[in-house]
Parts: C-alpha cells; sequence; structure tokens
C-alpha cells in the first residue's frame, strides 16, 4: 500500500499556506510566519520513537535556529491526547500540531508506504535510528489507531513564503539533514 496526494507542492512557488490549532489551543497561521524562514517538519504518530528523537534533536539546535531566524511547526497524525502523552513530555519550545485526519499530509503530499516502513525496520539505517531512540529513552510503541505507514517529510519555507526545498524521506527515520537545513539558513543570512 503506497498513496501520496495527487499533486505535491513544487520547490520555487508559494508554500501551500493552512491554520490549525497547536497542542495549547493556539492558532498556527503559515502566513504568519513571513519575514522569517520555517522548517515545517511531518511525523508519523505521537509514539513515533524515531519521531520523538528527531524532536529532540531539534529541540537541541532550536536556540540557534531561533537566532538564524528559523522557526520550527512540527506536524503529527496524532490526536492532541496522544500528543501530550508521548510527545508533550520533551516540552518542545516550538509549536506541535496533531492532524488525525492527515488534511495537512495531503496538502504536502506526504506519503503512506507500507513499503517503506518494512523497509525502514530492515535497514541497517533503521536499526541504527531505533537504538539511538531507544538510549535517548524513547520506546518503539505502536500508536492504537494511528497510521503506522505514514513516512515522514520535512519542507524548508523562506521569509516570502516560498517553498526553498522539500524532503520526502524514503525510510521512517530520516529527515532533512541538518547540514542541508544549516545551508539554507547560510543562504539567507547573505541574501
Amino acid at each position: 500500500m503506497t498513496q501520496t496526494s495527487a499533486v505535491r507542492p513544487l520547490v520555487g512557488t508559494t508554500a501551500p499556506t493552512f491554520r490549525a490549532e497547536d497542542t495549547f489551543g493556539n492558532t498556527i497561521d503559515l502566513q504568519s510566519y513571513r519575514g522569517r524562514s520555517v522548517l515545517l517538519s511531518f511525523y508519523r504518530n505521537a509514539a513515533c520513537a524515531l519521531c520523538n528523537l528527531r524532536v529532540h534533536e531539534l529541540i537541541q539546535k532550536f536556540p540557534a535556529y531561533q537566532l538564524a531566524g528559523l522557526d520550527v511547526v512540527a506536524v503529527f497524525e496524532a490526536p492532541r491526547e496522544n500528543l501530550l502523552q508521548y510527545v508533550g513530555k520533551q516540552d518542545a519550545p516550538f509549536p506541535i500540531i496533531g492532524d488525525p485526519q492527515g488534511r495537512l499530509y495531503d496538502l504536502y503530499g506526504v506519503e503512506v508506504s507500507e513499503a517503506k516502513v518494512a523497509a525502514s525496520m530492515a535497514a541497517p539505517e533503521g536499526q541504527a535510528r531505533v537504538q539511538a531512540a531507544a538510549a535517548a529513552g524513547f520506546e518503539l510503541i505502536r500508536e492504537e489507531g494511528s497510521n503506522f505507514y505514514r513516512i515522514p517529510a520535512d519542507f524548508l519555507i523562506d521569509g516570502d513564503g516560498i517553498l526553498r526545498r522539500a524532503y520526502y524521506a524514503e525510510l521512517v527515520g530520516q529527515h532533512l539533514p541538518f547540514t542541508e537545513i544549516d545551508v539554507f539558513l547560510n543562504r539567507a543570512a547573505k541574501a
């Protein structure tokens, strides 16, 4: 089973905008970020150990990203209660949106793939990320009622609202490399 939205947004065009509520009831309007760059990061579900590891890594980098003019918005295909139970324990300094119906995932063409999830668990890279997540205290738990086959994706949006990078993962633990985010920030600082 592999499914994607019919249309993925094109790099160089205006990023699809949305309004959604974060875990604390705040309205997140993507247009309100104009003037700053945004890393829009899509995850699987709230209990995903690999997703929680990436959030943990982003929390560590967030102060430097803020200074460089980059905001982070995280989206999970999970209801608020599950986000608070799992991801909420990390007290992330950036908004986390629950999108249990997958509407924002569809807006950005983020895929569902049973084959890629199976390949992720078999790949050495996947096993290494599972071990890294466990070492950081994130258990491999299957969230009841979640979309277990969602694949992560990341998007870099500039201060004008233009999509500058679209990254669709091939394996569950993959996200846009931090080195690419740093290059993006360096280019933005020179512009």
